[in-house]
């Protein structure tokens, strides 16, 4: 998987993009047609061309589902009941209904009564509270998942187990099975199916269906069956290296499992766009000031509410040194979100319900806000919009002895959100450290604009519900 696209989602992700598409779609034209039936509102239907009703449709729908990734509802790893999937669904074509009735005058003497839009609106939440809720109560999307066999079951494959053992975790497949090799470590898996095959790989693959065959053997030297790997994978089933199955599955890369090899043929590790590469301070310091322009007033009641807490000679802002890119050191700025002798006793990690905190700071924290005053460094160029999190000198220095491949984090610029803080909270261990480089990693490997997006419209979800740590 190269980057997030239509084509690299479940059968299961893909039926319900589709399916809300046309329920949002439908929801537009059904308003219509039934305002010409009952007469709601004073609005010719002949008016309008037939072509032109269907891109009101099909605008109407793109729309709703732009706002609806925005809110996380077309996150795989959703955990949520369906109350909250209704909240969610319910700002989503709010914000929808405010986006399409400014554009709604662009059509000139094509453009639709704007209480139709409204009514559209509401017909959306309810069709897609409908799908919603069979798709939470019902596995109905479970059908077309690949069904997955393991080669391996030592301590590479149990990795797998760990990572992928909750139905959240896994479902974009059916795990079948681990096949017990020679060389695997013992006490690998413990709690999934454990095969030991007495008969040929390729015939057992095809009487049980298998879609997809994971190599995850701890030797593979001499120990591996390419013959038979060859013969399942030209019947069709799709032969995959454990890196990449991790890759594609949890949105990481296993740091622990790289090797040279690996990094060397596999694709990625080069940024696609080469026009942001060109442009990129141009990008990110328009972007920066168009975020300014919409945030100073924030700003300027978190400033006031710091000196209201701490005392008007309290600093608002606090500067830090950080690691950007190639290694150089560049000063970070920040809202201080800490008391004043928070590092008494020199340098350490900021954790979850970190005592140091003020009761401002929380605030701040939970909704990003913190973060604002990056812009500056945006704007100078130390720092993209994306990218991984800048850490201090003093930690960077330990953890490039201590973590394989954590100095490759460097390779891009660091940003003001990224792949790993939408996918890990805060870290105030060395272990915590290694799981977000797993995912630094995986963005510098698929780095391009629209796993940039992605992340952004991800962002917008954490600062509107207030899930930053």
């Amino acid at each position: 998987m190269s980057s997030p696209n239509f084509r690299d989602l479940s059968a299961g992700s893909k039926s319900l993009v589709l399916i809300e598409f046309v329920c949002f779609a439908s929801a537009l034209l059904l308003s219509i047609y039934l305002n010409d039936y009952l007469h709601f509102v004073a609005f010719d239907i002949q008016s309008i061309a037939t072509n032109v009703l269907f891109i009101h449709a099909i605008v109407f729908a793109l729309v709703v589902q732009l706002a609806s990734l925005a809110m996380g509802l077309y996150n795989s790893k959703l955990r949520e009941n369906l109350r909250g999937v209704f909240r969610r669904l319910l700002v989503s074509v709010a914000v929808s209904f405010f986006i399409v009735s400014l554009i709604n005058p662009l059509y000139g003497t094509g453009s639709i009564a704007i209480e139709l839009l409204a009514m559209a609106s509401l017909i959306s939440v309810l069709l897609a509270s409908v799908v919603r809720y069979f798709t939470l109560q019902i596995d109905f999307f479970g059908f077309n998942k690949r069904n997955v066999l393991v080669l391996g079951a030592g301590e590479r494959a149990s990795i797998i187990e760990k990572r992928m053992r909750r139905d959240v975790d896994r479902q974009g497949f059916f795990m079948h099975g681990f096949v017990v090799m020679n060389g695997d470590a013992e006490n690998g898996i413990v709690n999934e199916n454990i095969i030991k095959l007495d008969s040929s790989l390729v015939n057992y693959a095809l009487e049980q269906q298998i879609d997809e065959i994971v190599v995850a053997n701890d030797e593979r030297r001499e120990n591996l069956p390419v013959d038979e790997l060859f013969a399942c994978k030209i019947r069709g089933i799709e032969v995959t290296e454990i890196l990449d199955f991790i890759e594609r599955e949890t949105g990481q890369v296993a740091v622990n499992l790289i090797y040279p090899s690996w990094v060397i043929y596999s694709n990625g590790f080069a940024s696609a766009n080469h026009l942001r590469n060109t442009l990129d301070w141009v990008f990110n310091a328009t972007m920066g000031f168009f975020l300014f322009l919409l945030t100073w007033p924030v700003m300027l009641v978190t400033a006031l509410l710091i000196k209201l807490e701490d005392g008007i000679k309290a600093p608002v802002f606090y500067c830090q040194e950080r690691v950007g890119l190639d290694g150089e050191a560049f000063s970070i700025m920040k809202f201080r979100s800490m008391r004043l002798d928070a590092e008494k006793n020199g340098a350490q990690m900021a954790s979850e319900n970190d005592n140091r905190i003020t009761r401002i700071g929380k605030a701040l924290r939970k909704y990003r806000i913190d973060e604002l005053p990056q812009i500056y460094n945006v704007m100078r160029g130390d720092m993209g919009f994306v990218g991984p999190r800048p850490e201090r000198p003093e930690f960077v220095q330990q953890l490039i002895k201590n973590i394989p491949y954590y100095n490759e984090r460097h390779n891009v610029k660091p940003g003001l959100t990224g792949w790993a803080q939408l996918k890990y909270p805060y870290g105030a261990t060395e272990a915590d450290s290694l799981e977000k480089l797993k995912y630094d990693l995986y963005y510098i490997k698929h780095r391009s604009f629209m796993l940039d997006l992605l992340i952004l419209i991800r962002t917008v979800e954490i600062v509107l519900f207030g899930k930053g740590r």
